[in-house]
């Protein structure tokens, strides 16, 4: 993806279910899951580079002793930066007392993060600031170790709002108005009750209060907590929890909308956004890991049961596309070869604009996430080669020459390593002048694979959202090349909408599609229609959630998809490109062949998940004809 979008946090939870000398005799070190803690954050750091943070849970201490352990950072390299204040703790005992290190029941006792039950959080924010204030896990504390709770997640709700006000008619006082305290907070309210419930039970059974908090923490409804906390939510979410005695849980939302997968032996229950994080952390076939299924919970008790429960209805699985065209990694077999088939499906249409003249045509990638779909462009432009050199060979007849032969079995697509990101590169120039001028040369371009007026330059893109790296820096870049013709191919289909549910594309004004429909209406003389949208979303604002309906839609019916994409070529040309420029986006039809198990696509179609979507792309319209540059959630 050329533009830069926050997106997509990730989560890594680790229950170890043997005792921790276990770990020593047989891995021959105390410090196992948090090495493997590492790991699952180092191989996931893809999804957090505004911050991060790890919390840990220690088992039956005595009171008096510190049984919840967490740091958060915020520096430029937040996992270095927390994994070396944990390890400076080893480091100091090993220079003073090394024997200690091989000493679990010493080290749980005196040293903090030797615990069970770890939570780690990698941090990519959509709102907000960057202060460590806003990085997970977040703490709720309480002297009762049953009411302790520790939550991060990867989610966004669309009803924030809503939620507050629940809170507010609970009693509460909520510190602030954002996502996650407010989702920690409607936990921690049922969290709180669940404990009265048993509290009163267990108090006229006769039982003492120190026998009371035991029979909580054994009896402890998870399950029942998560339903009713999850009554009203309304957003993409995958949310952990540990509480302080030892129970944990990771809840999916009803759609799949949001990632989740596990892994469990008998040694440990292990939860991340991305499975390729297991597989190599702890070298396990992609087969012994399992998704998470939307609107259940994977529950672990502090006994070691585990348990996956049904938390809420779930609703048609539209898990996010964007998953597989960008955010996870592409290491994940089946998201290889779906990239892989995201670039073969745009072939034909390729074949189509360069005229099928692939001698004179050059194909490359950039971003470097796009190289997967390029290897897919590759190898259908191979596959099409080959029915191509068939039919000139039978064109040769029975006898062909060797020279002849050899001419057409030597034709082949031509690739080129045409741009380079200079990763040295930053942009801390705030004049906007001199900052475009230094982001035009983010990227090294190399010269002489081009020649000028007669080849033509294809280059495959994940995805174009506002198509501002594209004007100011790549396009131009690509120019000075002086091909004939340059062709930016999308692996993406149009991005017409806002995305609600964790990524950053929250203004519709933003997205150059929109801008692109919104133009040809006024060139066309159909302000009428932009008049019309806007009435309507500004009335339904007023209505329920399950009311309202996506009218945006209609922005871009008087137009195909063709249409819009000549017009977004407009839109991104810079000034004083030489070349022709065309650009070729995924169909929605194929992104869904591509990827069938993921059908999420509510940013290209509009077909939003949950009521709370249509009512943000209203919001979101309303904003920008208003002049509002808000989020619209």
């Amino acid at each position: 993806m050329s533009d830069v979008l926050h997106h997509e946090c990730g989560i890594a939870l680790i229950r170890q279910l043997k005792p921790l000398q276990f770990y020593r005799e047989k891995y021959g070190s105390s410090f196992y899951a948090l090495n493997k803690l590492y790991l699952l954050m180092e191989k996931q750091h893809n999804r957090g580079q505004d911050g991060a943070g790890v919390a840990n849970i220690k088992f039956d201490t005595e009171p008096g002793t510190r049984y919840i352990s967490r740091y958060r950072s915020n520096d430029p390299q937040p996992i270095a930066d927390i994994f070396s204040r944990i390890n400076s703790k080893f480091e100091e005992l090993k220079s003073s007392d090394p024997s200690r290190l091989d000493d679990t029941n010493w080290l749980k006792k005196h040293i903090a993060f030797t615990g069970e039950l770890w939570l780690g959080h990698l941090r990519y924010g959509t709102y907000g600031g960057n202060s460590i204030e806003a990085c997970h896990p977040f703490l709720r504390q309480n002297n009762w170790m049953t009411r302790n709770l520790v939550v991060a997640g990867n989610f966004n709700m669309t009803n924030v709002d809503e939620l507050f006000q629940d809170l507010v008619k609970l009693g509460q006082h909520p510190k602030e108005k954002a996502d996650t305290v407010t989702v920690m907070e409607n936990i921690g309210h049922f969290l709180d009750e669940e404990n009265e419930r048993l509290y009163v039970k267990f108090r006229e059974l006769g039982n003492s209060k120190q026998e009371i908090s035991s029979l909580i923490a054994e009896h402890l409804d998870v399950a029942s907590i998560l339903q009713k906390s999850a009554k009203n939510w309304d957003g993409g979410y995958v949310i952990a929890g540990m509480l302080g005695h030892g129970d944990s849980f990771v809840l999916r939302d009803p759609a799949g909308i949001r990632p989740a997968f596990y892994y469990k032996n008998d040694e440990v229950v292990v939860v991340t956004s991305e499975r390729p994080a297991i597989q190599t952390a702890f070298n396990v076939p992609p087969d012994s890991i399992h998704e998470i299924k939307p609107g259940h919970a994977l529950i672990i008790k502090k006994n070691g049961k585990v348990s996956e429960q049904q938390i809420k209805e779930p609703t048609q699985k539209l898990s996010c596309s964007f998953e597989r065209i960008y955010f996870s990694r592409g290491s994940d077999q089946d998201i290889y070869k779906e990239r892989k088939e995201l670039g073969r499906l745009l072939c034909q249409s390729t074949l189509q604009t360069i005229d099928y003249d692939l001698r004179n045509t050059v194909f490359s990638f950039i971003p470097n996430t796009a190289e997967v779909a390029f290897y897919g462009m590759f190898h259908g432009m191979e596959d099409y080669l080959k029915d191509v050199k068939k039919r000139k060979i039978k064109a040769l007849g029975s006898n062909p020459g060797d020279d002849k032969l050899n001419e057409i079995l030597n034709i082949r697509p031509r690739i080129e390593k045409i741009a380079i990101k200079d990763v040295k590169m930053r942009t801390f120039i705030t004049n906007d002048q001199d900052r475009s001028d230094l982001v035009a040369h983010v990227y090294d371009i190399t010269y002489g694979t081009i020649r000028k007026g007669v080849d033509n330059l294809v280059v495959i893109d994940d995805s174009i959202v506002r198509g501002t790296t594209l004007k100011n820096s790549i396009i131009r870049m690509l120019g000075r090349l002086g091909p004939k013709k340059i062709i930016i191919v999308s692996s993406a289909p149009q991005i017409r909408y806002p995305d609600c549910y964790g990524i950053d594309m929250a203004r519709i004004g933003d997205l150059v599609a929109f801008r692109a429909a919104i133009q040809l209406l006024e060139e066309n003389n159909l302000e009428h229609i932009i008049d019309e949208v806007y009435g309507r979303c500004k009335e339904q604002l007023e209505l329920g959630l399950n009311e309202m309906k996506n009218f945006v839609r209609e922005i871009y019916q008087p137009f195909t998809a063709e249409q819009i994409s000549d017009k977004i070529a407009e839109l991104v040309r810079p000034e004083g490109l030489e070349s022709e420029l065309k650009i070729i986006f995924q169909k929605i039809e194929d992104l869904h062949s591509a990827c069938p198990n993921h059908r999420g696509d509510w940013y290209f179609s509009g077909n939003y998940p949950t009521p709370g979507g249509n009512r943000v792309v209203s919001k979101a319209f309303v904003n920008y004809i208003e002049g509002v540059n808000e989020r619209a959630y």
